[in-house]
């Protein structure tokens, strides 16, 4: 199964938000042992780096960074890309810009906590804690 990962579930992890840490944890050791493969959008690099260098501080921020770089695909925002989330009129230009990488990056389903930004999406949007529900494979 592949996966876009919204940058809340991301930043859940890497500064350990509580209650939200344990199903950001699952969901990455499901991608450690293969089961699913996760990606996240070019754009969302620079909005971790940018919030946890404000919180942490440079150092914090870049080893983030070099973990997300290992753990996940980076799914190109170009100009196609872009062109989409425009299109979309999403309330949230940051949603319409995920869900439109999510769509032309053929992934399975998007995971994020803010489902309500996803409203009428092509693909399945869930929460972390309802990614077992969906089965991809068939």
């Amino acid at each position: 199964m592949r996966v876009l990962i919204d940058t809340n579930v991301v930043l859940d992890l890497l500064q350990e938000r509580k209650p939200f840490v344990d199903n950001a944890v699952n969901l990455f050791t499901r991608m450690d042992s293969g089961e699913i493969e996760g990606c996240i959008t070019a754009t969302t690099i620079t909005n971790i780096y940018y919030i946890i260098r404000k919180i942490a501080g440079k150092a914090v921020a870049q080893d983030a960074i070099t973990q997300v770089l290992s753990d996940l695909t980076i799914c190109a925002v170009d100009l196609a890309v872009l062109e989409q989330a425009l299109v979309l009129n999403f309330e949230d230009f940051e949603d319409a810009v995920q869900y439109a990488c999510a769509l032309a990056s053929n992934v399975d389903a998007m995971v994020t906590r803010d489902a309500s930004g996803f409203i009428n999406a092509e693909i399945p949007v869930v929460l972390p804690e309802n990614l077992n529900a969906i089965n991809c494979e068939e």
